[in-house]
This record gives structure tokens, sequence and C-alpha cells, in this order.
């Protein structure tokens, strides 16, 4: 059986898939595949946001903690979907939870490596940013129509 290096896997996610080849060689530097089994609480709301995974195969929970209700899941990821944009900006805590519901295979990737890399060289920031930011609308709206639906109000 051939084990795929990182530079591989990333060259197979559809986040990354298009971007150089220089970035993606550089970015292998900052990941590593992981196995998650279901279950596993990958990040919980409010904690420390230090990684984010390239998702190969399984399927991860996002959830957000509701009052009265517990965790609520507000949308599934599947292969191709990125785990994890909270990273990204100061202070760099998680804005929603995430639990593996299927067993995962994944590249975990470091945030402090990532952004090392990204203030060596402006061309990557703004391209993993712009990356990020249609992640993160993604996210956003996912929860906004699954707050509605648990809240919408039968006539």
């Amino acid at each position: 059986m051939t084990t795929l290096s990182v530079f591989d896997l990333l060259a197979l996610h559809d986040f990354v898939t298009d971007m150089p080849v220089h970035w993606m060689h550089r970015l292998s530097w900052a990941g590593r595949p992981v196995y998650r089994a279901a279950g596993h609480r990958l990040c919980r709301e409010d904690g420390p946001a230090d990684r984010f995974w390239l998702v190969h195969s399984g399927t991860v929970a996002i959830d957000l903690f509701v009052p009265g209700r517990g965790d609520v899941t507000i949308e599934r990821l599947g292969p191709g979907s990125v785990v994890g944009w909270s990273w990204l900006l100061p202070p760099c805590r998680w804005r929603f939870g995430a639990v593996v519901a299927e067993d995962m295979r994944a590249v975990e990737l470091d945030a402090v490596r990532v952004h090392k890399l990204m203030s060596e060289d402006p061309g990557l920031a703004r391209d993993l940013s712009r990356r990020f930011l249609a992640v993160t609308g993604d996210r956003l709206a996912a929860a906004r129509h699954r707050l509605v639906e648990l809240y919408a109000v039968a006539p």
C-alpha cells in the first residue's frame, strides 16, 4: 500500500487543488495526515483555534451551543471540505464547534506554521484569505439557515 505525502494529499483536495505548486509545497510543511474516529471532538466553540482540517473522507458535524438545547448541528461537511477558519483572525477562538460524525481522514494544518508562511509571502496570504473568506461566508449562511429552521414558528 502506498502512503501519500502531505503534498500529495493537498494536491488532491478541492480547497487548494488550483493553488500554485510552490505554495502547496510550503503548506505541506505545516500539515500532517490524521485519522479521527466518529465521536472525536475536533474543536469546541470559544476554545483556542490553532489548526484546521482539509477533509478527505468521512463527515464532520459543525455545531453551535444553544442554551437549553445543547450542541445543535448546523451543517455537515464531507470530503473536499475545510473545517476551521477561526484561526485566521485574532482572537483565534473557535466560532463553532466540530465533531467527527463518520470516521475522518484529513490533512491537519498547524495554524502557527501557516501564519508564519503567510507573513513571509503576501501573495500566499492574499490567496488563503480569499479562500477562507468564501468558507466563512458559507458557514455563516448555513448557521443562519439552520437557526431559522430551529426557531421558525409553525403557522
